[in-house]
């Protein structure tokens, strides 16, 4: 039967926890024998060596006495006593004949008379004089001491695995209800509704509050192209319509035409109207071309000479017009990563929009400038400018403003140049020149 991705978390958090305890019970309990063992230790190498100091000063005598008043009441653990060679006890409390080898034994845990009804001793083992000392303690209270902390630590683990499985069905629960969100959000774009976006967390840092950004940031972006297309097919079947029929008009007109220089008159008159919509559908490609293409095909391009090279190829062209092209580089900024085709068809664009309708002011300058923020290239003509009140209005897409349907055009050119800026993360605005119009492009540096 396969599991769903939440009863596979609860289950794996569920197993970890279970998996930690026994590694900390274990712990515990390795911990607390090795302390309890090196207690009896340390207790039966000092009482040895203090009866070896007894026997030293005042004989077998002194360590009988020291013997008999060494056992408190009622502590049947302690093994205090003096054996023959043969094993056998002369005086003190122990078994009545030792089972082991009779050598010099520092401390050991061992059966003393080899008897199964009997629990372990730790012992130390040293002659004095002809006779041997033992000393020692039973382990029986040190068992039952384990078996007490081994039953507790077996209750944790029980409750611990409650815990573990309560904590399991929490986190499964939390995880499902953030997945389920994310989830819904999507289902209802595959549906056609992209406005609903994932509610994200206070904190915002974790990783489904990172994922809901991303998705919404999707989300956001598809949205806005989604209207945009809207706005675009229903410009494109607007703006077309006029010059379509004046299209036909025009070829209707020639084919009636009998005399051929009148002919040849008309047909240039639909070549005319022929590359307004060729225009009109290239400026529309070129947008939607920028916005599809990803960063990986940027590549490290000089500013500087990038607007350079752009001016070389304007300064006829502004000269012919009667115009002054002006060239202020402010500052030269290291290489940095752009798409050098579509920004210089942004570029040429704000320049061609300042020679056609700037070209009252007599000049236009080409302006690149590294500030804080980033760089900037701006185009500034001395024309009559845009209010600014219609400035939104002259970015968008088939976005024509009254002064300008006069002149052929299709409302496209500072679209484009809009979406070249978001392209590279930067963006595109109109100021005030005084008199004029100022087209800048900021990018973040």
């Amino acid at each position: 039967m396969r599991l769903s991705v939440t009863a596979r978390i609860a289950l794996l958090s569920i197993a970890l926890a279970l998996l930690s305890n026994l590694v900390l019970v274990g712990f515990v309990w390795q911990q607390t024998h090795v302390a309890a063992l090196g207690t009896v230790r340390r207790e039966t190498i000092e009482t040895s060596d203090a009866m070896r100091a007894v026997f030293r000063t005042g004989g077998l005598r002194a360590v009988a006495d020291a013997i008999g008043g060494a056992r408190a009441p009622g502590d049947t653990s302690l093994l205090l006593a003096v054996v023959d060679g043969s094993g056998r006890r002369i005086l003190g409390y122990g078994p009545m004949r030792l089972g082991v080898r009779l050598v010099p034994t520092t401390f050991r845990v061992d059966d003393l008379d080899n008897s199964s009804a009997t629990s372990d001793v730790g012992y130390a083992l040293h002659p004095i004089g002809r006779y041997w000392l033992l000393a020692g303690r039973s382990l029986d209270l040190v068992s039952a001491e384990q078996q007490a902390i081994e039953r507790a630590l077996a209750l944790a683990v029980m409750f611990s695995l409650i815990l573990g499985i309560g904590a399991g069905l929490v986190l499964a629960r939390y995880v499902a209800l953030r997945l389920d969100r994310i989830a819904a959000v999507v289902e209802a774009a595959g549906e056609g509704d992209l406005s609903r976006r994932v509610p994200l967390g206070v904190a915002a840092g974790d990783a489904f509050d990172r994922l809901a950004a991303r998705l919404n940031a999707m989300l956001e972006k598809l949205e806005r192209l989604m209207v945009e297309l809207r706005v675009v097919t229903d410009s494109l079947a607007h703006d077309l319509r006029s010059p379509l029929a004046r299209l036909r008009t025009k070829t209707e007109q020639a084919v009636l035409i009998a005399d051929p220089a009148a002919r040849e008159t008309a047909l240039g008159g639909l070549l005319v109207e022929t590359d307004l919509v060729m225009r009109m559908l290239t400026m529309v490609i070129e947008i939607s071309r920028s916005e599809a293409i990803s960063r990986d095909r940027f590549s490290a391009v000089s500013p500087a000479r990038l607007v350079e090279e752009i001016a070389e190829l304007y300064e006829p062209v502004a000269e012919d017009a009667g115009l002054a092209f002006i060239v202020a580089i402010d500052d030269r900024p290291p290489a940095m990563p752009l798409h050098r085709e579509l920004l210089s068809q942004a570029i040429t664009n704000l320049i061609d929009n300042a020679l056609k309708h700037g070209a009252s002011g007599g000049s236009v300058t080409l302006r690149l400038a590294h500030v804080v923020e980033g760089i900037i290239i701006q185009v500034e003509d001395r024309g009559q400018g845009i209010a600014e009140e219609d400035r939104a209005q002259a970015i968008k897409r088939f976005g024509r403003l009254d002064a300008a349907r006069s002149t052929p055009g299709a409302g496209l050119g500072m679209a484009l140049i809009e979406a070249v800026a978001r392209l590279h993360g930067g963006r595109f605005e109109l100021d005030d020149n005084h008199p004029g119009l100022i087209a800048r492009i900021v990018l973040p540096a």
